[in-house]
């Protein structure tokens, strides 16, 4: 059976705590080009709290959306 790009819709990262799911975002998140060109983003994008930023954690559940095409 093929996979139709076409119809995937939403995907969910889940792992083991400190098993590189904010990582991963990260990365797609740079991939995909959502940040303007020369823009300085460092890592752990997501993790906004200062309590997360501290402790290299991520403790509050995050969503966010990513335009492909491939």
């Amino acid at each position: 059976m093929a996979l139709d790009h076409a119809r995937i819709r939403n995907v969910a990262i889940i792992a083991h705590v400190d098993h590189g799911k904010t990582s991963l975002v990260d990365a797609m998140l740079k991939f995909t080009r959502v940040f303007r060109e020369g823009q300085v983003v460092g890592t752990l994008i997501l993790d906004s709290d200062p309590l997360e930023r501290e402790r290299g954690i991520t403790i509050l559940a995050k969503n966010t959306a990513i335009r492909y095409e491939g």
